[in-house]
């Protein structure tokens, strides 16, 4: 079959846009003020593009179905692929109530914006959405693609260009701004505790791994992908830096949600602008987007995990699909553990602290990820140095591999660390619980593959 090469730079750029960009993170930010874009450039150096480069080269060598897996099998051998693959279906599994969190809250605001303080009602609605979602993909791929195509553009492209433009109206009107803007705010506190949040911004800049295998079907890969990424990179920033800095105008770092802000930010604009009546709407249009997320995402890594089927990593129950060929067994699993791990939501002091102790844990899962990532780019220059890249990662004699692979991993370790101090802005008396949850999930969910590789039978490949 021959590869059809039609992708130009401004193609593969809107690729790797809709694959990151997300409108749920951008509060989490509101925290550093004018300091976020410190922290967003910062992140863009030694993750975002370094994540680019690095899948880009792998995607390009080994374009083959699993992507992840297939990658980190070539380099270290199928069960550490098997092993980097369900990290990453962890990673889903665990992002799952953040995403359900934002659906909740959005979901209040229609009716009840106090709502979003009450955690009985946030994890009821999480629960119920996180279910439903589960039993519509057991009715085939029909009826998940018509959800999840119907509510990409109502739930993300129209609500990030509107706050951005409330931003700008509310700047132009000379209104005043909760935030302060100096040449001292620029530059954030250089502690611990007061940049945990900065592993935030990495999670909000992860998704490379899925839009990189794009790169080998541009004109002209070695040159065109770098390209792509650069323009990406300045729209994704752009868009995170101006949507942060609108919601900082309106909502003070002290009392904005790190899963509601975006409403909140809706909210004060639009009783400034005598326009209350939009706030139900545009909660609407977020609750839409986030079920397309949400469906789109539940089923996704729920069939990928199935790759290593064939390799006889997977017990029998997990493999069990319906007359849909919808794999219910890995469906009701991941759905079963995100239940549990939703349940957090009980035991800590209010919805932020328990809102940022899931997004830890999912930071956790996906630097694990990335760092298999930027080892396999390195281990696979010299073990298959032969194999043709389409785009290979610039630098004579591996030396551009080497620095932007260890800038990834160097501050993948960094976030992995920082997300175990609880973060000086939130109310978390308990920090024992904290760690322990953190602690806790990521060894209870990374055993399961070591056991399915020590107990495996034949009869467990796939056919």
């Amino acid at each position: 079959m021959v590869n059809q090469r039609i992708l130009g730079v401004f193609t593969l750029a809107m690729i790797n846009v809709a694959a990151i960009i997300s409108l749920r993170n951008l509060s989490i930010m509101v925290e550093y003020g004018f300091a976020s874009i410190f922290y967003y450039l910062l992140a863009a150096f030694v993750f975002f593009i370094p994540t680019a480069l690095v899948c880009a080269e792998l995607a390009t060598g080994w374009p083959h179905a699993g992507g992840l897996y297939a990658w980190v099998s070539e380099a270290f051998g199928k069960k550490v692929g098997f092993f980097a693959v369900w990290i990453s279906w962890m990673l889903s599994i665990s992002w799952y109530p953040t995403v359900l969190t934002f659906t909740a809250g959005a979901f209040a605001y229609i009716f009840n914006p106090a709502l979003i303080h009450n955690k009985h009602y946030m994890v009821v609605v999480m629960l119920s959405v996180f279910w439903i979602a589960t039993f519509v993909n057991f009715l085939g791929m029909k009826t998940s693609g018509w959800i999840s195509s119907m509510g990409a553009i109502l739930g993300t492209l129209l609500p990030g260009i509107l706050i951005i433009s409330l931003g700008m109206i509310w700047l132009y009107l000379g209104n005043p701004i909760k935030m302060e803007v100096s040449m001292q705010s620029a530059l954030p506190e250089f502690r611990l505790e007061s940049m945990v949040f900065f592993a935030g911004v990495l999670l909000g800049l992860a998704g490379m791994e899925m839009s990189a295998f794009h790169a080998r079907e541009a004109k002209n890969p070695q040159r065109d992908y770098p390209r792509a990424i650069l323009i990406s990179a300045v729209i994704i920033l752009a868009i995170s830096i101006l949507g942060s800095l609108s919601i900082a105008f309106v909502v003070s770092k002290t009392d904005v949600s790190l899963f509601a802000g975006l409403m909140q930010a809706y909210e004060a604009f639009f009783h400034a602008f005598g326009m209350v009546w939009a706030v139900p709407v545009l909660a609407f249009m977020a609750v839409v987007g986030s079920l397309a997320g949400i469906n789109t995402w539940i089923l996704g890594p729920a069939k990928g995990i199935l790759t290593c089927a064939t390799d006889g990593f997977l017990p029998p129950f997990l493999q069990k699909v319906n007359k849909n060929n919808m794999p219910i067994g890995t469906l009701l699993f991941q759905a079963v553990i995100a239940s549990s791990l939703t349940l957090i939501f009980f035991f800590m002091p209010d919805v932020n602290s328990s809102f940022w102790i899931v997004t830890a844990l999912t930071i956790q899962f996906a630097m694990i990820m990335y760092i298999l990532i930027f080892a396999a780019g390195i281990r696979l220059r010299y073990t298959q140095k032969e194999v043709l890249r389409h785009y290979r990662v610039p630098g004579k004699n591996n030396m551009g591999m080497w620095i932007v692979a260890c800038l990834g991993i160097l501050a993948s370790l960094f976030a992995m660390t920082i997300c175990f101090i609880p973060p000086a802005q939130l109310n978390m008396e308990n920090q024992i619980l904290y760690k322990a949850y953190l602690i806790v999930g990521l060894v209870t969910l990374s055993l399961p593959p070591l056991l399915f590789i020590m107990l495996r039978k034949a009869h467990w490949i796939s056919k």
